[in-house]
């Protein structure tokens, strides 16, 4: 999963994703250059379940963020950079929430409307470009994509995303060439000072991310660049003194999963346990095929047990005892929390 932390000028993107990250981008970068940092996702379960087989080497999910250089002076985005923005996944929008260098208040909801209008420009200057060549020939599934582009265009003159548009899962997976921008997922991080941490989002910045179906997480910034140079009992104890469960990095990796419908699945064994990274719904066919390609192609069938059933009982043997292990086909969902053997014919 790519992550594209974006957002207007002087908003504080780069300070976000240094903080998230630890990387530094290179403030020369050209315009649409990406800077790409790796996150791993902390999983209680998953560290629990190592315990169970050591030496096993303990391998966790990643998220990958990137943060794109934009051209200077520009108060809005440069067309090298929303190219680069198709090869995201989702985006992560970073918000002003503190005056800039003027003492001027900030409006993080005219920030959210701004950047929409950029993405939704961009999609409806793709479309327009698209339909006059579709129109040229009517070959074999043309009616139809155009049909459903002719509906976008519409839906993108009245200054609405795509992921506003309705559409099937199976028109996504159509339009997923495309690559349209309005239509990846889009969770609203509002940037505040340290005082402010614990502040709930404002209203009208809530109202505007419900009406775009867009969440909304709050975090500073530079705190986080602080945290992320502490070591581990420091930084709990700097993060109890302001207040706060937890860093925001894991409340913003868990909102990146959320936004994307992902959950995780394990494999365990005595040379790894490892965690991997799905959409919610995926069939276990295709989950073993995110192991290797093999193990799709030769599925037989998933030995599945619960996370807590293993963690409960302390062995995949107790579990089959108990009837904890199940037999599951290639169609069976996985669900969160799964530990997954594969058995197959390669």
């Amino acid at each position: 999963m790519k992550v594209g932390i974006v957002g207007l000028p002087r908003s504080g993107k780069t300070t976000v994703f240094s903080a998230l990250t630890g990387q530094q981008p290179d403030p020369t970068l050209p315009p649409g250059r990406t800077t790409l940092g790796t996150v791993r996702v902390r999983d209680a379960r998953l560290e629990a379940l190592h315990k169970l087989y050591p030496p096993a080497k303990l391998i966790f999910a990643e998220v990958v963020f990137a943060d794109v250089a934009a051209a200077p002076g520009r108060k809005g985005l440069d067309r090298a950079s929303l190219t680069a923005m198709r090869d995201f996944d989702a985006f992560a929008q970073v918000l002003r929430g503190f005056p800039d260098e003027t003492g001027a208040p900030p409006d993080p909801s005219r920030e959210l409307a701004d950047l929409e209008a950029e993405l939704v420009l961009a999609d409806l200057d793709v479309v327009e470009r698209k339909l006059p060549r579709l129109q040229k020939g009517e070959k074999p599934g043309f009616p139809a994509e155009k049909e459903l582009l002719t509906r976008l265009r519409e839906h993108l003159d009245a200054n609405r995303p795509l992921r506003l548009a309705g559409l099937s899962a199976a028109e996504a997976r159509n339009l997923s060439g495309y690559a349209f921008l309005s239509q990846k997922p889009l969770l609203a991080v509002l940037n505040v000072p340290e005082a402010a941490v614990r502040d709930p989002a404002p209203p009208a910045l809530v109202a505007a991310a419900e009406e775009r179906q867009v969440r909304v997480l709050v975090l500073s910034g530079e705190v986080e660049r602080q945290i992320a140079e502490l070591d581990e009992e420091s930084a709990r104890d700097f993060l109890r003194d302001l207040g706060l469960a937890e860093s925001a990095s894991q409340r913003f990796i868990a909102a990146a999963y959320g936004l994307m419908d992902l959950i995780s699945f394990f494999t365990v064994g005595d040379d790894e346990v490892r965690a991997w990274t799905i959409r919610r719904g995926t069939e276990a066919a295709a989950a073993a095929g995110k192991i290797h390609t093999d193990l799709e192609e030769g599925f037989i069938r998933a030995e599945v047990i619960r996370c807590e059933d293993l963690l409960a009982l302390g062995s995949e043997a107790k579990c089959r005892e108990a009837g904890k292990l199940r037999l599951e086909g290639k169609t069976y969902v996985v669900q969160d929390g799964d530990v997954l053997h594969i058995r197959h014919s390669k």
